[in-house]
């Protein structure tokens, strides 16, 4: 191990990297599971990438998700392979007991400003934490012109392409014509 690195656990190298991934792109929502590992990766914090850090960011860190077996409850799952860092008025399955965010000595000195971003954010909650919000399409809309009774919405952009490996090489206007034959 370099002087530049120190013992870190696998979750607060994924803690770390979501957080860092939210201040470099604020107007994301989340982010994938390998684009968290990648950035665990560029930062280096324990001096080579451990096989730890996918796990802890796919199931032993999220908050919304039954544990198996890691209790943490750092971050947030938006979709089956998209994270976030948990915000406070997330729901959080009952059985995860864990950490919400790394006990300062267990990052870093660098990562102290950072560490309290994180938690201001938290205790902000559902309120936008950034003056964008990513759409369906890719584009950003004013935070101010986002309602809260449109974000129900935002877990069906989501479902956007989900299954389409099912229907490849099938004529939408082929099968709807034999769905109806018969009909009359």
């Amino acid at each position: 191990m370099n002087s530049a690195t120190v013992e870190i656990s696998c979750a607060a190298e994924v803690f770390l990297a979501t957080a860092l991934l939210h201040q470099e792109q604020p107007g994301r929502s989340d982010f994938t599971i390998k684009e968290i590992v990648t950035r665990a990766a560029r930062e280096n914090v324990a001096g080579e990438l451990r096989s730890g850090v996918s796990v802890h960011a796919s199931q032993h860190c999220v908050a919304n998700r039954p544990p198996n077996p890691g209790r943490h409850k750092m971050l947030y799952a938006t979709g089956k392979h998209t994270r976030r860092l948990l915000l406070g008025d997330d729901d959080v399955h009952p059985e995860r007991t864990g950490k919400i965010f790394p006990d300062p000595g267990e990052i870093p000195e660098r990562y102290m400003s950072l560490l309290d971003w994180t938690r201001e954010r938290y205790e902000r909650g559902g309120k936008l934490t950034s003056d964008y919000l990513e759409t369906s399409k890719g584009n950003t809309a004013p935070a101010s012109t986002v309602q809260e009774s449109e974000r129900w919405l935002e877990s069906l952009f989501e479902l956007e392409g989900l299954g389409k490996e099912h229907w490849k090489g099938v004529d939408a206007d082929e099968f709807v014509r034999t769905l109806r034959e018969g009909w009359e």
